[in-house]
């Protein structure tokens, strides 16, 4: 009987989460398992395309003729029973289509365009060494499947002799060192060097030398490093028979020229025994709980986390660990690599692809038992998992905005299920959908209400900015910001100043005729930046050079409005230029290993002075920052989003925080225009309760989350009537099964209508309770695929971030 292979298709145009059924055929059916790519034949015309076998089954409903798999395009899952659920669990949540969820699971260099190699890494019989290898260490998947011998090879796989090394082109490969092995037994050695005589001074030099080396072997590099032999005089031996070089794969390792500092753990006060206690309990309970822990700024949350993985590793488990941002990343890998060493793996968009393809193999390969990176690591594949912790988890980078929508916290929260583990959710203000959960039990609070070494939080003082220019104060820093910065640079502290905003200015303006310069391609201005000299727009990328004259009057009062962090950066040089300042956007980062360079300089003290966007605002910990200032504090508060005052307190609370963190006493400045704002005064107080409290109740009365649900519907097409008839046709499908009490906002053209050419439209739905909304957007997805072929996009958010 033929064994039928389910598998999801990758075919871009007409996607769907069905499987289509495939025979298997003889060669493969020992070999093929859930979880591996195959190569299948798909449509007319001979069409191959890749999918995932998802299940293998002795009979089939389908009544046409019977297509077979092609070819395996690996010899052993690449996603495990685990990870295979969880795709099909986030078709559904998220509203994207299987391929795309499984193809979000691997690392770039899995999904790009790839060459595999078969290479052996344990000793295999005389007669298989040379017909299958011909007595090479590795050979090409291509050439194992022009020989047919792959089915023989992946017998080889099951008992570890051989391993697929996949090399992308063009983008990463499989690092490689070249070594060298002798060839000459000790007498022989003593032959050739009798043989010389005292002829050849270099040839002796590297007879002595392979004598030394007996059995080992070293890299080139490593010989021309310690001894006079150059990379000639190793050729010249090769020839003589003397000795043979061969390639070996190694690590691509980020942190190869850091050495970190061995740390002890700390003995936990009472508030973080009482947190960590329930935890390890529910850890070796096997039970999937999750825990809120909300602890103030330098509270010792991260001991707390440390503490918790090092049980867990005395377990015999594996632990995941979530950062927000790349910028957090550096000092976590600090206290991490520190306490577990090599035991941690780090995933994060800062690494190169194939720097991220090494940490994967070896997390997939159980070399590393500790995970930490950014929201993408979440699919890590870590097996026996004993505690997931998701650090500052109200943060909303954790949510991604393309498809699949997924937000890592979600994910967790499957997996702690899978791993019958603990979840921590930690941070200093949680999300208020967090903090509603624990208040109804779903989730355990704990609270951390101090800080670690005693000290009291730093002072805020608020600025009212209206007040500065009735003193015809014109700058971007108050007096007393501007007296208390020259203060800590003659006392030698450190400063950290905050500017929710890059580039150099908001826009340019005509002042004659009021015109401001828009990126031809979306419905906003473009900014300005004076590093590069250009115009730029922070939505599509189009650049172009800094007008002189009016291009609609051909004036030339063209002047620059708003602040960006360039701008302040050059106001401060002029108002302090006795001050030294590291910029920190995302402009200065955009180089591999920025973040860290410019983190490392900053806590060596080379600048007074980090000034940044918010990056900066959460997760620094320097012992010599005794002054925060934030330059706007009303930024975010304009925004048209049921959200702003939420993360406008969010982001005073944490980068207040990076202040007075050691033995110096902190003082933070806010400088605002709006004094009396809530958010703002709360912020000032560190009273997250009092917030929260006055948050739900505006929440409840717009019906907004934590009280509703939400789901954001967009569509966007070249042709504005295009994007705005299809989405009038959503809300008449979807409105019908709707009940009385959900609310549909819309349709509405987005805030910013126009991005990269095409038109955005969009509605709100807000429910409570809707058994028919899913399987109704679901056919809405399906039935669209048509039209989204020919440039029609639709997507579907479940709880959005952003409604702007």
């Amino acid at each position: 009987m033929v064994s039928i292979a389910k598998v999801i298709v990758d075919v871009p145009t007409m996607q769907t989460n069905q499987p289509y059924d495939y025979g298997v055929p003889s060669e493969f059916e020992k070999q093929l398992t859930r979880g591996m790519r195959v190569e299948v034949p798909f449509g007319k015309g001979g069409r191959r395309v890749q999918g995932f076998v998802v299940a293998i089954v002795h009979s089939t409903d389908y009544t046409g003729e019977l297509k077979y798999i092609a070819n395996l395009m690996d010899l052993n899952p690449v996603l495990n029973d685990e990870m295979l659920a969880l795709g099909q669990e986030m078709a559904r949540t998220t509203f994207a289509f299987q391929i795309t969820c499984l193809q979000t699971m691997l690392p770039s260099v899995m999904r790009a365009k790839y060459e595999k190699k078969i290479r052996l890494i344990d000793e295999i019989p005389e007669e298989l060494f040379f017909s299958l290898f011909k007595g090479q260490a590795e050979i090409s998947w291509i050439e194992a499947e022009e020989r047919e011998i792959l089915p023989q090879l992946m017998e080889l796989k099951k008992t570890d002799m051989v391993e697929v090394i996949y090399e992308v082109r063009n983008q990463a490969r499989a690092k490689k060192q070249r070594m060298v092995k002798s060839l000459l037994s000790f007498q022989q050695v003593e032959e050739e060097l009798n043989a010389l005589g005292k002829r050849g001074p270099k040839q002796q030099v590297l007879l002595s030398y392979l004598q030394s080396l007996g059995e080992e072997v070293k890299s080139v590099a490593e010989i021309k490093a310690t001894t006079s032999l150059t990379a000639a005089n190793l050729k010249e031996a090769e020839v003589k028979g003397w000795l043979a070089f061969y390639e070996e794969e190694i690590y691509r390792d980020p942190f190869k020229e850091r050495e970190f500092k061995q740390t002890e753990a700390f003995i936990l006060n009472a508030s973080q025994q009482a947190a960590i206690t329930p935890i390890l309990a529910a850890m070796s309970e096997n039970r999937a709980e999750t825990f809120l822990l909300k602890g103030v700024t330098g509270s010792g949350k991260t001991e707390v986390y440390l503490q918790t993985i090092a049980e867990t590793l005395q377990q015999g488990k594996s632990a995941l660990m979530l950062v927000p941002e790349i910028a957090l990343t550096p000092q976590m890998v600090n206290h991490f690599k520190g306490r577990f060493g090599d035991e941690v793996a780090v995933l994060h968009s800062g690494l190169s692809v194939g720097e991220k393809y090494d940490e994967w193999r070896k997390i997939e390969r159980g070399e590393a038992k500790v995970v930490v990176g950014a929201r993408s690591s979440i699919f890590a594949p870590v097996t026996n998992i004993g505690v997931i912790i998701i650090d500052e988890e109200h943060e909303g980078s954790y949510k991604q905005d393309e498809s699949p929508r997924y937000h890592a916290r979600d994910i967790a929260l499957w997996r702690s299920q899978f791993h019958h583990c603990p979840v921590i959710l930690g941070s200093a203000t949680p999300s208020l959908e967090s903090r509603a959960r624990a208040q109804k039990n779903v989730y355990t609070l704990l609270e951390l209400t101090e800080r670690a070494n005693k000290k009291a939080l730093p002072e805020v003082e608020i600025i009212d900015m209206r007040d500065e220019l009735k003193l015809q104060n014109r700058s971007s820093f108050s007096l007393v910001l501007q007296e208390k910065i020259r203060d800590r640079i003659a006392k030698r502290e450190q400063i950290v100043l905050l500017l929710n905003r890059r580039g150099y200015s908001s826009f340019v303006m005509c002042r004659d005729c009021g015109f401001v310069l828009p990126c031809p391609n979306c419905d906003i201005s473009l900014t300005l930046h004076m590093d590069t000299k250009t115009m730029k727009c922070h939505y599509c990328g189009h650049e172009e050079g800094i007008p002189h004259t009016c291009p609609s009057c051909k004036g030339h009062k063209i002047r620059y409005y708003g602040t960006g962090t360039q701008k302040i950066e050059e106001e401060l040089q002029s108002l302090i230029p006795e001050a030294s300042i590291i910029r920190m956007d995302v402009d200065t980062t955009r180089k591999k290993g920025a973040h860290e360079k410019l983190l490392t300089a900053f806590g060596n003290g080379e600048a007074d002075i980090l000034l940044g966007t918010q990056m900066i605002a959460k997760g620094l910990d320097f012992p010599n920052i005794t002054l925060v200032g934030v330059l706007n504090a009303d930024t975010a508060l304009g925004l048209p989003d049921f959200r702003a005052s939420e993360r406008t307190f969010q982001l005073l609370t944490q980068v207040s925080g990076r202040a007075g963190r050691a033995e110096l006493t902190g003082e933070v400045i806010v400088q605002t225009y709006n004094p009396e704002h809530y958010a703002i005064v709360l912020a000032q107080k560190h009273d997250y309760d009092h917030f929260y409290q006055h948050e739900m109740m505006l929440r409840h009365r717009g019906s907004y989350p934590p009280y509703y649900y939400t789901i954001l519907i967009t569509t966007s097409h070249e042709e504005e009537v295009v994007a705005a008839k299809k989405m009038q046709e959503i809300v008449q499908f979807i409105r019908p099964e709707m009940q009385p009490e959900t609310i549909i906002l819309g349709p509405t053209p987005k805030a910013v209508a126009r991005v990269n050419n095409r038109y955005y439209y969009q509605t709100i739905i807000k429910y409570k309770q809707e058994p028919q909304l899913f399987p109704k957007l679901h056919e809405l997805l399906n039935n669209s695929q048509r039209e989204m072929a020919r440039g029609l996009h639709v997507s579907i958010d479940s709880e959005p971030m952003h409604f702007i």
